[in-house]
């Protein structure tokens, strides 16, 4: 039996994507870029403050890190607590003794409950994005449309509210994203989104309502994906940060700037036996004069007014 010709014609057959979210662009052929005082590597250090219900639905999938034992799953759910309690404060003061300036990832229920965390959190400085509503509610393929609408609307809205900021950035729990989310966010006024993370610079990306800016939250050297996904040692994955920052320093010299973005978790990093590494990380960083470290907003607005038309 033979095909159809229709069947081997494809409308988005061509050179590059067959989609027009983004275009197709190589990074080593794009002009050099240069961050504020002609530093060659911007660093974006992230903060995830998460919420992991106990009764969590586990739709479609039970998000990574959360709970997994039968309910109620008291093991896990405090040890997450913990970051909010505890492991926090561990970080603001690691933060505070090298002036690292952060942006905070929270989901907004977290902020709604925990008043007292995000009156310090505000009380420090950074930046907020939104890291949705919690980490139970997540964006998925299949959703109804108006549902996710409403997480979304919800999640900016409430943030924005309690922060008294903007909130410009968005990152969806567990970085899992319907369709439909980016036209969504688009709609709530969200300028960047920390989803994608296939480029160690931001880039353009389309939606029906408008452009975004996507500005990669790396996976591969967060904490919870070394420690927790690829069983490495904490000492194994300050090294690996280090390397990838020495890395893009080196390569932002000769090829133009380069995106440093190092993910955060309290549970995580802020543990007595942890935090001397993480410390660490923000020395290697920190001290580096050809480094500029700034909350993920302004590395957009640096990098819009360097792109222009061709961000």
């Amino acid at each position: 039996m033979s095909l159809e010709p229709e069947y081997l014609r494809y409308p988005w057959r061509r050179h590059g994507y067959d989609h027009e979210r983004y275009a197709w662009s190589m990074l080593g052929e794009r002009p050099p870029l240069q961050w504020p005082g002609g530093k060659p590597l911007a660093v974006w250090i992230n903060v995830s403050l998460q919420f992991y219900p106990l009764d969590q639905r586990g739709v479609p999938f039970k998000v990574p890190n959360g709970m997994t034992m039968p309910y109620p799953d008291l093991r896990h759910y405090s040890l997450r607590d913990y970051g909010n309690r505890v492991g926090i404060y561990r970080i603001l003061a690691a933060f505070e003794q090298r002036g690292i300036r952060p942006t905070w990832a929270i989901n907004a229920q977290l902020a709604e409950q925990q008043p007292y965390l995000l009156n310090r959190l505000k009380a420090y400085g950074g930046e907020f994005l939104c890291h949705g509503w919690n980490m139970d509610h997540l964006h998925y393929g299949g959703q109804e449309r108006d549902e996710e609408a409403e997480i979304v609307r919800r999640s900016v809205t409430t943030l924005r509210e309690l922060t008294g900021q903007p909130v410009r950035g968005w990152l969806s729990p567990a970085k899992h994203q319907s369709w439909n989310t980016p036209e969504l966010l688009a709609e709530n006024g969200i300028e960047y989104c920390a989803d994608w993370v296939n480029d160690d610079l931001p880039y353009a990306f389309a939606t029906e309502r408008g452009e975004l800016t996507m500005l990669p939250l790396s996976t591969e050297i967060e904490d919870q994906f070394v420690m927790c996904q690829n069983l490495h040692s904490e000492d194994s994955w300050a090294t690996q940060v280090t390397d990838a920052f020495d890395f893009l320093l080196q390569e932002g010299r000769e090829q133009g700037g380069r995106l440093l973005a190092l993910n955060l978790h309290p549970w995580l990093v802020g543990q007595p036996h942890r935090i001397g590494c993480l410390e660490a990380v923000l020395d290697h960083i920190a001290g580096h004069a050809e480094v500029w470290q700034a909350p993920a907003g302004k590395i957009l607005d640096a990098y819009r007014a360097q792109a222009g038309g061709n961000h």
